[in-house]
């Protein structure tokens, strides 16, 4: 009679979850692993991926996705905003901004000190101001701004009187940012986004790249509002958006 080998049924689930893992991180672009960076900001996989008219935007890191968070400052200025993002090359307009308004990018973001999702309640409390802190996605249009550091981007503001082309589920704040709702999960070492499109083409047909990044609100809570001060990594290291979709 064959003997049952108590270690059979735990072999066979890490083999599973090994195949699991490899596949999941096939395709886009790859980075190995730096002892230098926060391990949940340490980039090592980012694709973006489209099925019918569903594109799913993912990123591994070498930690837990997720697991850190901005401490809370208790006030707006100069608070801090944590970041998973996918830079792109599509078109501003086709999320509801101007053409051509700057790098349109996806950005998964936690920052205490404020809520820019003012249409959704995240935490299911009945108060949708007070969200901030649960990771949550937006469209953001960057671009080089010198006030924000030299070589750095900031988040494109709308000057006082303005009043550029804006998404429907624009938050209300003086920047190009879009908050539409579409909610991220995170499992493990990963997190993803996966977001439906009238025009599914127009996703990939788009290069991309990857990033985590710290964001800060200026102490002034004026132009520029929000800059990207610190870049904990860079998929492609160079921001040069080598991804193509569904490669």
């Amino acid at each position: 009679m064959r003997k049952f080998n108590l270690l059979t049924p735990l072999l066979v689930a890490s083999l599973s979850f090994s195949v699991l893992s490899h596949q999941q991180h096939q395709g886009g672009i790859k980075a190995s692993a730096n002892e230098t960076t926060l391990a949940p900001f340490d980039i090592i996989h980012a694709k973006i991926t489209t099925k019918g008219n569903v594109a799913t935007f993912h990123m591994a890191v070498s930690g837990q996705a997720g697991k850190h968070k901005p401490t809370v400052s208790g006030k707006l200025a100069g608070s801090e905003v944590f970041s998973y993002v996918w830079p792109t090359a599509i078109d501003s307009y086709e999320v509801g901004f101007e053409r051509n308004a700057g790098i349109l990018a996806l950005a998964v973001t936690a920052h205490p000190d404020f809520d820019d999702t003012p249409l959704f309640d995240e935490n299911g409390d009945g108060n949708t101001s007070n969200d901030g802190n649960i990771w949550h996605s937006h469209w953001v249009v960057l671009t080089p701004n010198e006030q924000c550091g030299k070589d750095a981007l900031g988040v494109v503001d709308i000057p006082k009187g303005n009043k550029p082309r804006l998404p429907k589920t624009w938050p209300g704040l003086p920047i190009l940012l879009d908050s539409p709702g579409w909610s991220p999960t995170f499992n493990d070492d990963v997190v993803e986004v996966q977001i439906p499109f009238e025009n599914i083409g127009i996703v990939e047909d788009t290069a991309f790249d990857g990033v985590t990044a710290g964001l800060r609100v200026n102490q002034s809570v004026h132009a520029p509002l929000l800059c990207v001060v610190n870049v904990m990594d860079i998929a492609s290291g160079n921001l040069s958006l080598p991804g193509k979709v569904n490669k």
